[in-house]
C-alpha cells in the first residue's frame, strides 16, 4: 500500500487485471499451438506408418 493508507486506484487495479489476463491469453495460445503440433505429428506418424 502506498504511504497515506490508500490502496491502488480503480484505474491501477483495472490495468493490473488486464495485464494478468493478457498473460493468461499468451499462455493459452502457447499451449494451444503446442498441442496442435503434437496432434499434427501424431497424424503424420499414423499416415506414414499405415499398412
Amino acid at each position: 500500500m502506498p504511504p497515506g493508507g490508500e490502496g491502488p486506484t480503480p484505474e491501477q487495479r483495472r490495468l493490473a487485471e488486464e495485464t494478468k489476463n493478457e498473460r493468461y491469453v499468451w499462455w493459452f495460445l502457447a499451449y494451444f499451438l503446442f498441442g496442435i503440433h503434437i496432434v499434427a505429428f501424431v497424424m503424420i506418424y499414423a499416415v506414414t506408418h499405415a499398412k
